[in-house]
């Protein structure tokens, strides 16, 4: 248990739904903290290679599990005696995955999500998916920051936050996952944090593009700065605060995802630039790249929810990001395009901006 706080007065028995990297990093977390741990999962013959080998055989092969760790594909089995569970499940698949074990999930048990995008059908977050699925009578929190899954299972250092609108949770789970090498910070403005994680990985897609036609860092350095502005902009419109984008959620997390040599997005974008169809980066691997479907999303939610007049030209990194993966304009063609907006004045108040510009 974390040395900065007290343990809680009942024994703690973690679920961690889901069996991707994520998933296993952070079950690797909490085991770590001597607190029993139980990854559910979709196949019981993989969760036998678990339990058996200690490691998952597809996801970070060569990383050893803790012995805290045990996994299943039953969800009775998993959920039942939870005191807390985590929700790692991509966003796409979250709320199909929810609704096949919603029942088994006990009434008043928290959950932690660190799901991060925007679900393509509903234009919704995490926050509304969960809400939609387990109901309002219980509270949630939401995990996000520059947290690379083999970074934590190595023990290197790594700093979170948590938000939630019940503080309370988001301490005490703060001191469930904290230790020396993993930090987390909490905060009560969820939407800032959701945004951040959503943004950041359309953000990296453009970076990795960059990456790939080699335009250089000057190039890089300047996109990934003036999409930290449109996630700023998008914030401010939807009630997020300006501290939350400019902290680990936000900028610290578009800076891992956008220059991390393991940054799925960022490899996903690099791939595209190079001259890659979709087709074929999505049949050469097994991890999701969040952002692309978040990408499409991003546009329908900001159209829908964002008031005024061209709104490509206020978001213009993430309205091109989707045209490239719809097939619109190329990367070349795209990024050559932001090279030419307009110039206009670089630092501004954003509140008057948006205000008056609408």
């Amino acid at each position: 248990m974390s040395s900065g706080g007290s343990p809680p007065p009942y024994p703690v028995r973690v679920a961690v739904i889901g069996g991707g990297n994520f998933a296993l990093a952070l079950a690797t977390v909490v085991a770590r903290q001597n607190i029993p741990t139980t990854l559910l999962i979709r196949s019981q013959e993989t969760a036998d290679v678990i339990n058996r080998e200690h490691r998952h055989p597809t996801y970070m092969s060569d990383v050893k599990l803790p012995k805290m760790v045990r996994a299943t594909a039953d969800p009775e089995s998993a959920l039942s005696d939870a005191t807390y569970i985590i929700h790692a499940v991509p966003v796409q698949y979250s709320r199909q995955f929810l609704d096949k074990v919603k029942n088994y999930v006990p009434a008043g048990v928290p959950v932690l999500s660190a799901s991060k995008g925007i679900e393509t059908t509903s234009l919704g977050f995490m926050a509304d998916i969960l809400k939609e699925c387990l109901g309002e009578d219980r509270s949630y929190a939401f995990l996000s920051g520059p947290s690379f899954a083999r970074e934590i299972c190595e023990g290197v250092a790594t700093a979170v936050v948590i938000a939630s609108e019940d503080l309370l949770l988001a301490d005490d789970l703060a001191d469930i996952l904290s230790s020396e090498n993993f930090r987390v910070f909490t905060t009560k403005d969820v939407i800032g944090v959701e945004i951040g994680g959503a943004v950041k990985n359309v953000i990296a897609l453009a970076a990795g593009m960059c990456e790939g036609l080699g335009l250089g860092t000057n190039a890089m350095s300047g996109l990934v700065t003036r999409g930290c502005a449109e996630m700023r902009r998008l914030g401010l419109a939807l009630g997020a605060r300006p501290s939350t984008l400019s902290g680990l959620s936000g900028v610290g997390d578009t800076f891992g995802t956008c220059f991390g040599p393991l940054s799925r997005n960022r490899k996903f974008g690099y791939r595209l630039g190079k001259g890659e169809t979709m087709e074929e980066i999505l049949a050469s691997t097994t991890e999701v790249a969040e952002g692309v479907e978040t990408s499409k999303a991003l546009v329908k939610m900001i159209k829908a929810r964002c008031k005024g007049y061209r709104l490509d030209l206020k978001f213009p990194i993430l309205f091109g990001v989707a045209d490239i993966l719809e097939g619109k304009q190329t990367p070349e063609d795209g990024l050559k395009g932001l090279m030419n907006m307009p110039m206009r004045m670089e630092s501004f108040d954003e509140r008057t901006w948006y205000t008056y510009r609408n």
